[in-house]
């Protein structure tokens, strides 16, 4: 059994305590789905979310935005979450106070079958069954509860058929409450809207990316705990490219990494992962282009970065019963935790469909003009300037805009028009800016010319590819998975000493600042000395903790270890004769002797590039 599940009730009972973070309003009583950040929390997302933006936006020389949190109608419904953005609910029979989400209500019949199961036959089909929960139609879930048998799990009643339930919370925007606004139900939309503003500042250059780090709101049916929750954060990237080209120019750095992949073929055989390099899974069709490759690469690289154990994560590769009909490709990291496999990163080829949607609704021009280093004859089919003035005379008040219609009308749906109209009329239905309009066309007006021209420019709709980050679950792994209890060791009342082995890069606290006992806490050199150390690494952009209680030391590094801060530094009576401390290492517990002045800058390295191993080596061992 894997330590994070062991010890989980150990885990609870230490991030309550030292309040990394506590259910919202809970001297109320708190709501289901959301809770509050306490101070080690706050300050290990943020360092997290730094080290993110090192890992991808720095490295990568990307663009941050940060867009509003309340968005208006037409926006999500040009993206489809007005009419898409939903779940499937069931209810209790007998009780309809009671209601489920019926894609995870399934998942927890399936594991408890597979807990039972004895024939591999038996394990492969409740994987698939359970693989596929969140793809089903209405009619397939009402289906697959009647064969499993699938009832409230209080109650056993029968459940009501499963309804869709959008998960947007609606706002009023302005006091007349007629504009209808929603909470971001993501990140992701709020680029798309920008993203012309920010390739203007990316001097017209292709490909780039847009990232946006911030809070999202979903109306969760059943939130549970810290993994599924009603307002949370989410950093996500768009990373916009020509569609025909989706190479990387740095894949080949990352082609020989060696990741746990389950493909949909595997899981549809109910085979376990398979362990494949990205260079392959790319040249072998796997994953679907070397962006994608790369930006799954990344992740892994990042997740490991902050304390993920790579033999608990995987990439799942959407089922094409999951994914939508625009997308390439998706695969999720997935992590596992102590309640099983986490999501916790989808990684996908959205294709154009967003920009497109938006440049259609909005009637924007989204496109991208590329530059050609080397101009091409082009010849197009056009009406003519007298079908234009024939145009314009027929449809009198709109022919302006129905002339307008036909010039940018696709060449082959143009020819098509002049071919249905023949020597007779066609119908058409017109797409104006006052809305469409039914028009009959003759033949004078489709009379059309064709012209070769030089062209210099070339318009496509930029491609994307979208690493998408849920902060929250990638934090409640990380805890799960850095989180160990000391072997044999309690305190005088019987609680195990707890420990969160950190990266020091993104420890909330870097360094402990403590004296051996009130005799020294109470000494003027020590507070001298002290002042300076934490003046210091504050300088340097560190933060640190004070514990000058009268609590054994040992007691004291046990505390500190609990916050998962790296590094302790202890005045003793020697400090007060030659100014020299004891720095000490949180996970092997082995100290070096130091000055006392030069704690502040070794303790910086150690939190960017060195390693304790070489501190030992240039200090005395205590």
């Amino acid at each position: 059994m894997a330590d994070f599940v062991k010890h989980r009730g150990d885990l609870d009972s230490s991030l309550k305590r030292r309040f990394f973070f506590r259910q919202g309003s809970e001297i109320y009583g708190g709501v289901a789905g959301f809770y509050t950040y306490g101070p080690p929390g706050c300050a290990l997302k943020t360092n997290m979310l730094q080290q993110w933006r090192n890992h991808f936006v720095i490295e990568e020389q990307m663009m941050e935005i940060e867009d509003t949190n309340i968005m208006p109608r037409p926006v999500l419904k040009a993206s489809g979450h007005v009419d898409r953005f939903s779940d499937f609910l069931v209810r209790d029979s007998v009780d309809e106070k009671k209601f489920y989400r019926a894609d995870k209500l399934l998942e927890d019949v399936m594991d408890a079958l597979l807990a039972e199961a004895t024939s591999e036959e038996l394990k492969k089909e409740y994987n698939m069954v359970r693989a596929q929960a969140d793809a089903y139609s209405k009619e397939e879930l009402v289906e697959v509860f009647e064969k499993y048998k699938v009832v409230a799990p209080e109650s056993k009643n029968k459940l009501t058929e499963p309804e869709p339930f959008n998960l947007m919370f609606p706002t009023p925007i302005g006091p007349s409450g007629k504009e209808q606004g929603y909470l971001r139900p993501e990140t992701a939309q709020g680029i798309f809207l920008n993203y012309k503003f920010c390739l203007e500042q990316n001097a017209n250059k292709m490909p780039f990316g847009i990232v946006q780090v911030g809070k999202v709101f979903r109306n969760e049916i059943a939130p549970r705990g810290f993994t599924r929750l009603r307002e949370f954060s989410q950093a996500e990237i768009e990373w916009f490219v020509k569609p025909t080209d989706k190479s990387h120019p740095k894949f080949k750095r990352v082609k020989d990494l060696k990741l746990q992949l389950h493909s949909a073929k595997l899981q549809l055989s109910g085979e376990p992962p398979a362990e494949l390099s990205i260079g392959h899974a790319v040249e072998t069709g796997l994953v679907n282009n070397e962006t994608l490759g790369y930006f799954i690469a990344r992740t892994f690289l990042f997740l490991k970065s902050i304390g993920i154990r790579p033999e608990h994560c995987r990439f799942r590769q959407h089922l094409p019963t999951e994914m939508a009909h625009y997308a390439c490709d998706c695969w999720d990291a997935e992590i596992e935790t102590s309640s099983g496999w986490l999501e916790c990163v989808g990684i996908a080829d959205r294709a154009c469909f967003d920009l497109n949607a938006h440049a259609q609704a909005s009637n924007s021009d989204l496109a991208y003009r590329e530059t050609l280093e080397t101009p091409i004859e082009v010849t197009t089919l056009s009406i003519t300037k007298k079908a234009g003035i024939a145009v314009m005379k027929a449809f009198k008040k709109q022919g302006k805009a129905v002339k307008q219609w036909l010039e940018e009308l696709p060449e082959d749906e143009l020819k098509s028009l002049v071919a249905d109209v023949g020597s007779g009329s066609a119908k058409r239905t017109a797409t104006l800016p006052d809305g469409p309009i039914e028009c009959e066309f003759l033949p004078e007006h489709v009379e059309t010319e064709s012209k070769t021209e030089k062209q210099t420019t070339v318009s496509w709709m930029p491609g994307v590819v979208e690493p998408s980050f849920g902060v929250d679950r990638i934090l409640w792994s990380m805890l799960e998975h850095t989180y160990y209890v000391r072997s044999q060791e309690s305190d005088d009342k019987g609680a195990v000493r707890s420990v969160f082995k950190f990266p020091a890069s993104i420890a909330p606290y870097k360094l402990a600042i403590l004296p051996l006992d009130q005799r020294i806490a109470r000494d003027a050199k020590f507070v001298e000395l002290a002042k300076d150390v934490k003046k210091k690494l504050g300088g340097l952009g560190h933060s640190s903790t004070q514990d000058d209680s009268n609590a054994a030391i040992g007691r004291r590094y046990a505390r500190n270890d609990e916050l998962g801060i790296p590094f302790a530094v202890t005045f003793d009576f020697q400090t007060l004769e030659d100014a020299t401390v004891t720095l000490r290492e949180r996970d092997s517990m082995t100290q070096v002797r130091m000055p006392a002045a030069a704690v502040a800058s070794e303790v910086h390295d150690l939190c960017t590039r060195k390693s304790w191993e070489e501190v030992q080596a240039r200090f005395t061992v205590a």
